[in-house]
């Protein structure tokens, strides 16, 4: 798809600001739209927003389909009568400066729980749209409740590590569960309910304000999943339930063991034999909730890395094809039967970092899709294709990612070469290095150009977002009140005017 020349503005929910410990769809999301949209900006990105696990990854989630409850607004739920002022009061000691997820995650189910009892002391307020969101959502809501509910009745752990019952879903055990434990069910529901409700709401305000919403899909999902659990026979899974294969990057100029990530892997031929029927239901849901759609880790639809489950790192594998153009002509196919107009081309855009081979780039030329150019990988030298002057319209271009560190982190430690070069090739002292990468990226010929809020706000590398590979204190990141204002909107919207976008 050619989208049309425009920019905006990468920023995860969890990072807005607001007193209850973590950024949410309340108030300060509103705030944050309507200042986006005064800045002539008209793409918001954020990173999956699935609801998640362990490490507090929105790339490791408990389903491909589901919200994630931390980011439901408290303020919300407060105008739906659902909390008190006291209840809001309660926790607003949490700290604001960054997401203690250990401290947050307790205290925002405790209060989701209390909106849940009350819900039920007067069911017939939300009743009705509550039932017709459950109906809706049905073929993943289902397996989704019934997954957390028993994750909870069994301690949290993993689902590879329940009873045999459960972990091979004999039919006979999980009716008697789903009757045990329908309080429970009921609630993970309901939570879900409150999620889409504030976000569909949310989505609205921002495209009546000319705001399009990208959104994120990981092209693999985390094995402790509704996903996988209701789903084995779609991937590489022992008869414990435990992947055999697992996903991850081969040893680079970053890492000498590679990235095992530890995803499972799928088998792509089972997909095929239903017509990729997941895959279409996970596309259509996405679509339900962003405007375009960034497909994480493109280069494994063309091929992806398989190393073995027993391995400690990823040094051992071997490049295995991926479905490559028969999943996305099933995909183009499924949405000009309805879902969009085919003629507009398919709304995505490929994350084709890293080792792009001939069959990724056949791939992305054949669907017409913009890649990725980050601006901070260039600076080796004028060859270099992620410089701007090696750069083609169909391209999203970004000053950083939410896996880099930020501009100034980045020139702070980056080799003197490069610091030096980098200067040469823009024209600058380095003074306000963000805001140069900024510029040059919105200067490009890129349709699109994005750029992490923290370059625009000149954080240093103490605000980077995410360090790939490494656990912990990753996702947490947050802005402040007094970041969202007229001066750098006014900043932001002289480059717009000036480069077209």
């Amino acid at each position: 798809m050619k989208f049309k020349r425009s920019s905006g503005i990468l920023l995860h929910p969890s990072s807005l600001p607001g007193p209850y410990g973590i950024g949410d769809l309340g108030p300060q999301a509103y705030r944050f739209i309507d200042w986006l949209a005064s800045t002539g900006c008209k793409l918001w990105q954020v990173l999956p927003l699935g609801p998640t696990g362990y490490g507090d990854s929105p790339y490791q989630c408990f389903s491909a389909f589901a919200g994630n409850p931390y980011l439901i607004s408290p303020d919300a739920l407060l105008a739906d009568g659902l909390l008190t002022q006291d209840d809001l009061d309660a926790i607003k000691d949490l700290p604001a400066a960054r997401v203690n997820f250990g401290m947050v995650i307790p205290r925002k189910l405790d209060l989701l729980q209390k909106a849940f009892s009350t819900y039920q002391t007067k069911p017939e307020y939300l009743q009705q749209a509550f039932d017709y969101f459950c109906a809706e959502n049905a073929s993943w809501l289902d397996d989704y409740t019934l997954f957390m509910a028993l994750k909870e009745s069994n301690g949290g752990g993993a689902w590879s590590g329940w009873p045999q019952d459960l972990r091979s879903r004999k039919k006979t055990v999980l009716r008697k569960a789903q009757k045990e434990l329908s309080a429970s069910v009921l609630r993970h529901a309901f939570y879900q309910f409150l999620f889409f409700r504030q976000w569909d709401k949310l989505r609205l305000y921002a495209n009546d304000r000319n705001i399009q919403i990208i959104g994120d899909i990981p092209i693999f999902v985390a094995n402790d999943s509704a996903d996988v659990w209701a789903h084995p026979e779609l991937f590489y899974l022992d008869k414990a339930g435990n992947p055999t294969v697992v996903a991850g990057v081969p040893p680079d100029i970053f890492s000498a063991f590679g990235q095992l990530w530890g995803n499972p892997l799928y088998n792509w031929e089972v997909h095929k034999k239903d017509g990729y029927a997941w895959w279409l239901s996970r596309v259509r849901a996405s679509l339900k909730i962003f405007d375009i759609l960034r497909f994480d880790h493109f280069r494994g639809f063309a091929g992806y890395y398989e190393i073995p489950a027993d391995h400690k790192t990823a040094e051992f594998g071997r490049w295995v094809p991926g479905p490559g153009q028969e999943l996305f002509r099933a995909i183009d196919k499924y949405l000009g039967d309805g879902l969009i107009t085919s003629s507009i081309g398919l709304p995505f855009i490929a994350e084709d970092l890293g080792l792009v081979t001939p069959d990724v780039i056949a791939l992305l030329e054949t669907f017409d899709l913009p890649g990725m150019k980050v601006l901070q990988f260039g600076f080796s030298g004028p060859d270099n294709p992620f410089l701007p002057h090696n750069y083609v319209p169909n391209c999203v271009a970004y000053t950083g990612t939410h896996d880099n560190d930020t501009a100034l982190g980045w020139f702070a430690a980056a080799e003197q070469q490069e610091r030096e070069f980098a200067q040469r090739y823009l024209r600058v002292d380095g003074s306000d290095f963000a805001w140069d990468l900024i510029r040059a990226v919105w200067g490009s010929v890129a349709n699109i150009a994005v750029t992490p809020m923290q370059d625009v706000l000149g954080c240093g590398g103490e605000a980077r977002m995410n360090f790939p590979s490494r656990l912990g204190g990753n996702w947490e990141w947050r802005m402040k009140d007094e970041d969202i204002n007229d001066h750098l909107a006014g900043k932001l919207h002289e480059l717009n005017w000036m480069y077209l976008r």
